[in-house]
């Protein structure tokens, strides 16, 4: 799509009626933000939502006819019926998301859109028809976010892979459990195959591994297996000797470390935030530093967490010297890796990842920057067994040892859940369509847009970034109109840069144009953030995102 401000879009729009950009619902968006500019009147473009360009659906047939009647000698037709009916609906929805006229978002706020769904939100004891059931599948997308629109920034899962939204139908048909080989038996082996060939590109020879309900679960695990490493005797007295273990993460971490170590008993108090450099990148000298006046202290150091990718910075602890402080003081290493993890697909990249061999646990998450359909992730541990003897409890209603198979295929045991969801077959498809050379080949197109974002914000004065040189592709970055740049106090330019960034979010969200994620970050005001996992995203979309950032911010003075 053409840059908004170029004259042909400019001509198409001379005879719509300009619009104040802070009337009803802009306004209370500007004034929360604390934005106190006054309106005028400026060109806006309309998005066109896809509902007059979709299939034509035709669902007489499904009237008076319900789901109980699929178990009916002659149901089977009316049920392939139904399946190729939704399979259109999400077609058309698929279809709106590839096109960049129509709108990421239709906005409504919580009550609005309660009130316009209400005839369909509820349930009670009335079975309703197919045809209603179609319906409402079709009025729930029209009203849902399309992560997949290449305008669509605003988190570090992006996109769809459409041989990942078919394998998640076929594990849907499937529907059993990981728990024990018996009742998934393929699926048993595909997860011990992918999780081997990923722990052969972390470096390992040997290993345990297992999916999890995404990365704070992960790392949930990581936290939870050097504890019992340390002392297996918790597992069960508990944490009754008063001993006081240390955690220790960068002060730009996720906040999964804090809730896993609250989880665990360990305490937030016992949680120590390691400050980073201008980069965001963990300070190993400031770590040892730490390490010391804790063991001095009498505390017992645990845990160190190294972030390789950042969630707003997209900065990599250098692995190499944390593994370093981590063998002289005996502490368990963890990695997450929940963003960058992904990189070690690439030779190109996987400098950032070095050493990463040399840690105890790993978290990766392939439903981020592999684009693999949510959730997938997956906990990484060096050490064959301790995943088991950390949590097995033997029910002997689903474990039982005198089964005719080899149960060390009944992973369940291992896990923290007792039900576990299928996540493997979706990311054992994909892999399959791409081969090591897809996953690197759209790894590295992610780094290639977020560094032609960066250099095109670099060649503009009404543009600042947060960091000239980024390690992951992560793109962070703040609008500075003349009148911000003109403010000579840096105190007041970084509380109007503040409440801008959060106007801002506010009018792309209304206009549905849209959507980039932003936040404040230590010291420094809010900012925009792009972490780029859409394989889609193309450079003509990057421009549109830049202009119309600046559209947007003309209709404030």
């Amino acid at each position: 799509m053409e840059s908004l401000s170029n004259k042909e879009v400019e001509k198409q729009q001379d005879n719509e009626k300009e619009k104040s950009c802070l009337d009803g619902d802009n306004t209370r968006f500007a004034r929360a933000a604390g934005w106190n500019g006054k309106p005028h009147a400026v060109r806006q473009t309309e998005f066109a939502l896809d509902r007059s360009k979709s299939m034509s659906f035709d669902w007489t047939e499904f009237e008076k006819v319900f789901a109980s009647e699929f178990n009916n000698k002659a149901g089977f037709e009316r049920l392939v019926s139904f399946l190729s009916e939704v399979s259109k609906i999400i077609a058309k929805y698929l279809r709106s998301e590839r096109d960049v006229s129509s709108k990421v978002l239709d906005f409504h706020h919580p009550h609005q859109l309660r009130e316009m769904m209400d005839h369909c939100l509820y349930v009670d004891n009335k079975p309703r028809d197919l045809e209603q059931l179609l319906s409402d599948c079709k009025e729930t997308l029209k009203y849902c976010v399309k992560t997949a629109h290449p305008h669509f920034l605003n988190q570090l899962s992006t996109g769809i892979d459409i041989i990942g939204l078919a394998a998640e139908w076929v594990t849907a048909a499937a529907n059993t459990n990981m728990f024990t080989y018996e009742i998934a038996p393929v699926f048993t082996l595909m997860e011990e195959t992918v999780l081997q060939r990923m722990k052969q590109l972390i470096g390992w020879s040997d290993g345990d591994a297992i999916f999890a309900p995404g990365g704070a679960i992960s790392n949930l695990y990581g936290l939870m297996v050097a504890r019992h490493v340390a002392d297996p005797g918790i597992k069960h007295t508990g944490m009754a000797d008063g001993r006081k273990f240390a955690v220790f993460t960068s002060a730009q971490s996720h906040f999964s470390i804090k809730k896993a170590a609250v989880l665990l008993g360990i305490g937030l108090d016992n949680v120590y935030s390691i400050q980073t450099d201008a980069r965001g990148r963990m300070n190993v000298a400031a770590l040892e530093e730490t390490v010391q006046s804790v063991v001095s202290g009498g505390a017992v150091p645990l845990f160190v967490n190294a972030t390789c990718g950042t969630t707003v910075l997209g900065a990599f602890d250098p692995v190499n010297p944390i593994a370093d402080v981590c063998e002289k003081y005996g502490i368990w290493m963890h990695i997450d890796g929940a963003w960058g993890g992904s990189v070690l697909f690439t030779e190109k990249y996987r400098h950032l990842l070095d050493g990463v061999n040399r840690a105890d646990s790993m978290t990766w998450n392939p439903h981020k920057m592999m684009g693999v359909p949510l959730q997938c992730s997956a906990i990484f541990v060096k050490k064959q067994g301790v995943l088991q003897s950390a949590n097995e409890l033997g029910a002997d209603y689903l474990y039982q040892k005198d089964k005719v198979y080899d149960t060390s295929y009944d992973t369940g045991d291992k896990a923290i859940q007792c039900g576990r969801h299928n996540d493997v077959f979706k990311l054992w498809l994909m892999w399959r369509s791409k081969g090591d050379d897809g996953f690197r080949d759209q790894i590295e197109k992610n780094f290639e847009m977020a560094r032609y974002m960066l250099e095109k914000l670099k060649a503009r004065e009404d543009f600042e970034l947060v960091l000239e040189e980024i390690e992951g592709p992560n793109v962070c970055f703040w609008y500075t109109p003349e009148k911000i740049r003109a403010i000579k106090s840096h105190q007041d330019r970084s509380f109007q840069l503040h409440k801008l960034t959060a106007c801002l979010k506010g009018l792309m969200m209304e206009k549905g144009s849209m959507l980039l994620q932003y936040q404040p970050l230590g010291s420094m005001p809010n900012f925009f953030r792009i972490a780029f996992s859409n394989s889609a995203i193309t450079r003509t979309d990057l421009d549109f995102v830049v202009q119309e950032i600046v559209d947007l911010a003309e209709q404030l003075e």
